[in-house]
């Protein structure tokens, strides 16, 4: 399935990922930036045909944001207008307010709502970007799939969503939350599986550019950077480097077109020049001894 959306995955997630299915856990995802969490999500999507809902985890993240709030404009003009027609019912006029009718349904609440195709995948990207005390809240939608809302009671979900967490690990997720989930770790891929990535994604790119820039990317994350590039950015330096028509690594082309893959100026600098060069050709003494062997 993954292979037929152009998704290059190694026998280890592929299993993961069939059992999280199977067995309808969570899956939590841990991995440098850029290697491929946030697709796989994408990719269940499409294969399955369901909804992806996506929530992107970001610092100050709390429930109204990720699961629900209160149209309280609308409420306000319910309320002006019951009070303009005479309503003396304050019992009735407060269920009426406080009904899905007002309800602002955000990704978490979302996810938890029946679908004509199937439950939807649920995406929660970069989990590790919250605090604490939303990572809690959590506990209770992955154990159970399901929220409370005081003024309307616990909603819970008829068939639970496919759920993936992503975490680029700026942070360690708490044990808690991670026993509710299977676990994978998605490292920078080897050379064999970045070709075949390159290939699928890339189908462009010339043979022997899409080889060197692998063997490139390989070397490059050997050396002491502060972000080495990920998958993501070897891909659009290989689109880059095809919009400029190379056939073939070429040191000047390398350093004019270094920040589609490197994004720290001081990562950039370390690269330029004769460091390329040097990269470049043992880049290429790699690919000569692989053909070798």
């Amino acid at each position: 399935m993954l292979s037929g959306a152009d998704y290059v995955a190694d026998r280890a997630l592929a299993t993961v990922l069939f059992l999280s299915l199977k067995m309808g856990r969570p899956l939590f995802l841990e991995g440098e930036a850029g290697v491929g969490k946030t697709e796989i999500a994408k990719v269940l999507a499409a294969s399955l045909g369901r909804e992806l809902i996506r929530l992107q985890c970001y610092e100050g993240l709390d429930v109204a944001s990720a699961v629900y709030e209160w149209n309280y404009a609308q409420q306000m003009m319910a309320i002006r207008l019951a009070e303009a027609s005479g309503e003396t019912d304050r019992s009735r006029l407060e269920g009426d307010i406080f009904s899905e009718r007002y309800l602002v349904k955000r990704a978490l609440l979302r996810a938890l709502e029946p679908a004509a195709g199937g439950p939807p995948v649920l995406l929660i990207d970069e989990l590790d970007r919250t605090d604490e005390a939303f990572e809690a809240f959590l506990l209770e939608v992955l154990s159970d799939f399901q929220v409370t809302i005081p003024e309307l009671g616990t909603i819970k979900a008829e068939r639970a969503p496919i759920v993936i967490l992503t975490s680029n690990r700026t942070r360690e997720i708490h044990d808690a939350l991670k026993r509710r989930c299977l676990y994978h770790w998605i490292d920078y891929p080897d050379a064999a599986r970045e070709l075949s990535i390159l290939r699928a994604k890339v189908p462009r790119a010339p043979e022997r550019l899409t080889a060197e820039i692998v063997a490139f990317v390989q070397r490059i994350r050997k050396e002491d950077l502060f972000k080495q590039p990920g998958v993501a950015e070897t891909l659009d330096w290989a689109s880059a480097l095809t919009e400029l028509d190379a056939v073939a690594l070429d040191p000047a082309q390398v350093s004019d077109t270094l920040g589609v893959l490197l994004k720290y100026q001081d990562d950039i600098a370390r690269m330029q020049g004769g460091k390329a060069q040097q990269l470049i050709d043992e880049a290429r003494a790699d690919l000569r001894a692989g053909q070798g062997a």
